[in-house]
């Protein structure tokens, strides 16, 4: 298990409402460009397909909100409307965040979210080496990391990236404020993951710790990253 870090608050979360609709001409469409091919991974979608299928998303608004809602989510607002995104683990690193994923934010701030906790109950690769980080309801805790204001064009890659919409990460939104205090709704991707915790790797805690201390993010904060043991 993880150490904890605790706060005397609470918070709850707010998420958008979800349709479905049908969109029988675009499925029918993408049936035929992207048909599955006999040597598939175990969700039915051969690799280099998966690529092909994500970067045509994120080119197509139009697209990417029919797939959402083939999933249950909501794709609201306009490409270029701005939001902000609450990054609790690798993402608070510029070397992941800016760099392998190529998102720009417009600003960053130090910022937390009350109510929540941060744990390391998602199943990683290689399994049980490398579980990756996620925050869970849990009164009288915290959770610090980085605000980002991005564009909703540029949460769309984001979530290309985390496998969303898919069976882990669910963009959720969250009441969080930033370091002064200042109250911000933002999105965070959260799972629903193991009772228990397992242990990140090594490489993984390291960037959530540097990513830290980049941002400036409070002394007890930094100390509790650097209290997670990782795996071996």
């Amino acid at each position: 298990m993880p150490p904890v870090a605790s706060r005397s608050s609470s918070d709850g979360t707010r998420r958008k409402g979800a349709r479905r609709t049908g969109g029988g001409g675009i499925a029918a469409a993408l049936t035929a460009e992207f048909r599955p091919l006999r040597s598939s991974t175990a969700d039915g979608t051969q690799p280099s397909m998966r690529i092909r299928w994500r970067r045509l998303l994120t080119k197509s608004w139009h697209l990417s909100r029919w797939h959402f809602r083939r999933h249950g989510l909501e794709l609201d607002g306009r490409p270029s409307d701005q939001i902000w995104y609450f990054a609790y683990g690798s993402n608070m690193h510029t070397g992941t965040f800016v760099e392998r994923r190529g998102i720009r934010p417009l600003e960053a701030r130090v910022g937390r979210v009350l109510g929540y906790r941060l744990r390391f109950n998602l199943e990683g690769r290689p399994r049980g080496k490398a579980a990756p980080a996620n925050i869970c309801p849990e009164a009288d805790h915290e959770v610090w990391g980085v605000l980002y204001k991005i564009t909703r064009r540029a949460l769309l890659r984001l979530d290309s990236t985390e496998g969303v919409p898919g069976r882990g990460y669910r963009p959720t939104w969250l009441d969080a404020e930033d370091i002064d205090g200042k109250p911000l709704a933002a999105i965070a991707y959260i799972a629903i993951g193991k009772e228990t915790d397992g242990a990140p790797s090594r490489r993984y805690i390291s960037l959530l710790r540097e990513g830290a201390r980049i941002h400036g993010l409070p002394e007890h904060w930094l100390q509790f990253l650097d209290n997670v043991s990782h795996a071996e």
